[in-house]
């Protein structure tokens, strides 16, 4: 696998017409962060997106129109919205990659996802050969997935969030996060205080990368929380899943709860890939764990779920060259 590196809007545009012109199969990658490779590489050219910074588009000092950089490391640009006093995306702490590849995952964690502020998005059309946007609601959000989502069109070359110029969070909206604040759910903390909390809680999770911890080892959660139809939904109310409301009648439910009742509880190994012991929803790379072998307990998960409540799993990730 070849790789070329582009640090600029125009290496990426010039980077993407150069794979087309030659046909050549092409790999965009920013962080890494939720792809998975097959152990036999992509073969092709690999695009590393390493264009940064972020500018101030419009300030009516009520709110901010910050647009960033596609290679921008997010976590690094969360902490600066933090330092700046911009509300938004404080809870979106600690979370590894690229600000490009935020809207493709509708990235989310702790009662925030960027699709409530991404603004737009501006794109490489390779169909068309041309720069276009599309307006946050034209990115057509979903749960962890968007227009550009397993879409080869289309290269993101910057996002544009609105961001409020406040000092406090938005109202905490997850339970878990709320508790750790020691607030009710609706409370608004100072921004600092709620990113923090946000990376005390990845940090007891493996979520946040550590060299030293083989748990981080992961492309973070590996399933989706399924999201079932409400006829799915009763089959297994009656267990009390952990399940959260969702448009059109449908119901979000933890799939962490479905993997650990299904039997396969923290820790649990198979082969050299084993689910992290913090976070159920890890699959883990401990020591010398293949693609092959983190697949193999993938769908030994699956498999097992769907067992034993009739629930489809999904992976998170990107699977490149490979299947599950």
């Amino acid at each position: 696998m070849q790789t070329v590196t582009a640090a600029s809007t125009e290496e990426i545009i010039a980077g993407v017409r150069d794979a087309v012109r030659e046909d050549r199969p092409l790999l965009l990658l920013g962080g890494g962060s939720n792809v998975v490779i097959s152990d036999e590489g992509f073969p092709g050219l690999a695009l590393l997106i390493r264009s940064s910074g972020f500018a101030v588009t419009y300030d009516d000092g009520d709110h901010v129109l910050v647009r960033v950089a596609a290679g921008q490391p997010w976590d690094e640009f969360v902490a600066q919205t933090v330092d700046q006093g911009w509300s938004g995306v404080e809870c979106l702490a600690g979370i590894p990659g690229a600000a490009g590849a935020t809207p493709i995952q509708n990235v989310g964690a702790y009662g925030q996802d960027v699709s409530q502020t991404i603004t737009e998005v501006t794109v490489y059309d390779r169909d068309e050969g041309a720069v276009g946007t599309f307006a946050g609601d034209e990115c057509l959000f979903e749960y962890r997935t968007s227009r550009f989502k397993h879409a080869d069109r289309w290269v993101v070359l910057d996002v544009t969030f609105r961001l409020r110029a406040d000092s406090l969070s938005g109202p905490i909206a997850y339970a878990e996060l709320a508790k750790a604040l020691s607030v009710p759910v609706g409370e608004r903390v100072p921004l600092a205080t709620a990113r923090e909390a946000v990376l005390a809680l990845r940090r007891g999770k493996g979520m946040v990368l550590d060299p030293a911890d083989p748990d981080t080892r992961s492309v973070g959660s590996f399933f989706t929380n399924p999201i079932l139809s409400e006829a799915a939904y009763q089959a297994i109310a009656e267990m009390a899943p952990p399940a959260w409301p969702m448009p059109g009648g449908t119901v979000k439910i933890s799939a962490a709860w479905l993997i650990e009742r299904a039997g396969f509880s923290k820790g649990y190994e198979r082969g050299p890939a084993r689910i992290s012991t913090k976070h159920t929803l890890a699959l883990t790379n401990p020591g010398q764990a293949r693609t092959k072998d983190l697949l193999e307990l993938a769908a030994e998960i699956r498999d097992g779920v769907h067992d034993r409540f009739g629930v489809q799993l999904h992976p998170e990730p990107v699977l490149i060259n490979c299947t599950l």
